[in-house]
């Protein structure tokens, strides 16, 4: 069975399930390039905890956690089974590294994690585990969740993190578009990119104060805390690769990250 990489996708808004744009053909190369998983972990930017939390429903329900779209956007459904044995080796993993990570059996897929995956995966015939980010933590916290989930990549799992390079929703009343690009997102992109590509694990982790324009890429972490799973999940000084799949709004960077 081959080591899986580890992946980082930017899933856009909940509109990218109905204009998918680019991100629709890099994410379908991507998925005729890899070995096919036995099963699917992703931690989300739209499930948010205290602490890691695993989903482990044997069913988990395709959550519209949005309001204000339009109506075929919820009739979609992303029907792919869960796998409650994985949900309780990450849980095992987790644990095992000191991390206070528990088991939520109820727990379904929310945009952040059917979005891509739709688009990744379309037949949803993958098992797919959730796991939960911790806005409150700092990115190291998220790297040493990835740390933990790494055994999974020689067992046949998919480990990925989805959020967004970029992320500030409070631009969109800014005007930009696909002719006017904030003036912070390719520099963030880039600086994103080099450090990646460097290996400079210590500049990452303290993005808020390297980065350029790192406030106003990120007002918040939590779409950025996923690319840390990832990255952890790929162990010590992974091969990184960037997958460009264009701006989305002037403001939202769909870029993809394979790691290892």
């Amino acid at each position: 069975m081959p080591t899986l990489p580890s992946l980082y996708i930017s899933h856009g808004s909940p509109m990218t399930a109905l204009q998918p744009g680019a991100v629709r053909e890099r994410l379908a190369e991507l998925s005729a390039d890899l070995p096919r998983p036995q099963a699917i972990l992703i931690a989300t930017a739209h499930w948010l905890s205290a602490q890691p939390r695993v989903g482990g429903a044997a069913q988990p329900d395709t959550v519209h956690d949005f309001f204000g779209f339009p109506a075929a956007l919820y009739d979609i459904r992303y029907p792919a089974p869960g796998a409650p044995a994985l949900a309780d080796r990450a849980l095992q993993l987790l644990v095992g590294a000191g991390l206070q990570a528990t088991l939520d059996p109820r727990q379904g897929l929310d945009h952040g994690a059917w979005v891509p995956l739709r688009l990744l995966y379309p037949d949803a015939d993958i098992p797919v585990v959730p796991l939960s980010i911790q806005p409150e933590r700092d990115p190291a916290h998220h790297l040493a969740v990835g740390r933990a989930l790494a055994p999974l990549r020689d067992e046949g799992v998919l480990v990925i993190g989805s959020g967004s390079i970029t992320h500030n929703l409070g631009d969109l009343r800014m005007g930009y578009g696909a002719e006017r690009e904030a003036p912070y997102v390719r520099p963030f992109i880039a600086w994103v990119e080099e450090r990646l590509g460097a290996g400079d694990v210590d500049a990452l982790l303290d993005y808020r104060r390297q980065a350029p324009f790192a406030q106003r890429a990120h007002p918040t972490d939590e779409h950025l805390l996923p690319l840390f799973v990832a990255l952890g999940a790929a162990g010590t000084q992974p091969a990184a690769q960037r997958i460009d799949a264009g701006i989305d709004h002037g403001i939202l960077a769909m870029d993809i990250y394979r790691f290892g």
